[in-house]
C-alpha cells in the first residue's frame, strides 16, 4: 500500500477520546460519537517503510485537541499475528476475573510481561480457555480487528490476530477505563520491562532504542527460531536516553543470514513436545501454510508497543512483517528506525 498523508489517513480511522469500550454499567461515561478526535496535520513526511517490510502504525496524543487524537497511523486496521503483544490481553483477562492474586501467579504475571516469558503465557493461555480468552477480551473492549488462533492451533497464542489500531486501544483502556489496580499492575510491569526476554533475545527495539524515557513496552516477535543470533545481556542493551537520529540506529552488524541468524528451518516437531504446547512466538520458525487463517505465516513478525512521554502522553503501536529469512538483526534495525522516525515527527 502507498503511504498517504497521514492527516487524510488518519481521518478515515479517527480513535476518540473515549472510544474504548468499559463495561456496560459504565458505558454512558463516554463520549458521543460526535467527540471523535480529528487529526492533527503535520507537514512532516512520514517514515520511510523498507522494500519488502510491511509496516502498520497508530499513534494517539492524549493531550492533543484537549481530549487527545491520533496524530499519525499508518495501515491502522491490517491484522498481523500477535506474538507476545498478546499477553497484555491475557493479564487483564486474568486479573479481571478474579479479586485476589496467589504469589505464583504474581510471579507469573511478572515475568510475562516483563520478560515476555513464554512459559508463564502458556499456563495463564490455558487456565482461560485458551481462544476464549481473546473473544471475551475483544467483545469487553472493543477490538474489531483481534481475533484468536484457527481452531487447528488452540495452543498457539502467537497465533492471535490484532491491529495496530486494537493495540492503542487495549493501551487507552488500561489508562482510561481499567481498575487502578488491574492498570497500575499491567503497567507497572511494563515500565519495568527488562532489557532482555527470557528466550535470550534483546527485547528493547524499537521504542525503548529510539524513544526517551519514561516509556512503558510490550514487544513482540515470531519467526526468528528458538536461539538468538548473540544471546542477550542486559549490559548490551541499554535503554535510550534520547530519540536517535536515523544514522544512529545501527543494531547489529551486516545482514548476513549466518552471521545474524536467518530463521531457523527445523520443523515443529523436532523440537519436542514442549516447543510444539507453547506459541511458537519464538520456537516453531518460519511455518508456511496457505489459507491457515494466521497472518503472514512464514514470515518474521517484529512489534513495538506501548506508552511514551511526561504522563504518558502517547500511545503508540508499530506491527511490521519482514521478508521470509530476513535476519534478527536486519529486522531489529528497520524497527527501530521506522519508531525514531515516527516519533521525531510528533515533535
Amino acid at each position: 500500500m502507498r503511504i498517504k498523508p497521514w492527516a487524510a489517513v488518519a481521518a478515515a480511522v479517527p480513535l476518540a477520546a473515549g472510544c474504548v469500550s468499559a463495561p456496560p454499567a459504565a458505558a454512558s461515561a463516554l463520549p458521543s460519537a460526535s467527540a471523535a478526535a480529528a487529526v492533527s496535520r503535520t507537514s512532516v513526511v512520514p517514515p520511510v517503510v523498507p522494500a519488502g517490510t510491511t509496516a502498520a502504525w497508530v499513534v494517539f496524543d492524549r493531550k492533543a485537541g484537549g481530549t487527545g487524537r491520533i496524530v499519525a497511523t499508518r495501515n491502522a486496521h491490517r491484522a498481523f499475528r500477535s506474538a507476545s503483544v498478546v499477553k497484555i490481553l491475557l493479564a487483564i483477562d486474568y486479573l479481571e476475573s478474579r479479586r485476589t492474586v496467589a504469589p505464583a501467579d504474581a510471579r507469573l504475571l511478572k515475568i510475562m510481561l516483563r520478560s515476555s516469558d513464554d512459559d508463564a503465557a502458556s499456563t495463564l493461555w490455558d487456565r482461560a480457555g485458551k481462544g476464549a480468552v481473546i473473544t471475551r477480551q475483544a467483545r469487553r473492549l472493543g477490538l474489531s480487528d483481534t481475533a484468536p488462533p484457527p481452531a487447528s492451533k488452540p495452543g498457539f497464542w502467537g497465533y492471535t490476530s490484532l491491529s495496530a489500531y486494537d493495540v492503542v486501544r487495549v493501551y487507552r483502556y488500561l489508562l482510561d477505563r481499567a481498575a487502578p489496580r488491574v492498570r497500575d499492575t499491567i503497567l507497572g510491569h511494563l515500565r519495568a520491562a527488562t532489557p532482555c526476554g527470557s528466550d535470550g533475545f534483546d527485547q528493547y527495539f524499537g521504542i525503548p532504542r529510539a524513544v526517551p524515557r519514561p516509556w512503558a513496552v510490550k514487544q513482540g516477535w515470531s519467526g526468528f527460531g528458538s536461539v538468538p543470533p548473540v544471546r542477550c545481556a542486559a549490559s548490551s542493551a541499554p535503554p535510550a536516553t534520547h530519540a536517535p537520529s536515523a544514522s544512529a540506529v545501527t543494531l547489529g552488524g551486516p545482514d548476513s543470514a549466518v552471521a545474524q541468524g536467518a530463521p531457523a528451518s527445523v520443523p515443529a516437531a523436532a523440537q519436542g513436545a514442549s516447543a510444539v504446547a507453547r506459541d511458537a512466538s519464538t520456537s516453531a520458525g518460519p511455518l508456511r501454510a496457505r489459507g491457515s487463517g494466521v497472518p503472514d505465516l512464514g514470515r518474521p513478525v517484529l512489534h513495538t508497543t506501548g506508552l511514551a512521554g511526561k504522563d504518558d502522553r502517547y500511545v503508540l503501536a508499530v506491527l511490521t512483517a519482514h521478508p521470509a529469512g530476513g535476519t534478527w538483526s536486519s529486522s531489529v534495525r528497520r524497527v527501530t528506525r521506522l519508531t525514531a522516525d515516527l516519533y521525531r515527527g510528533l515533535s
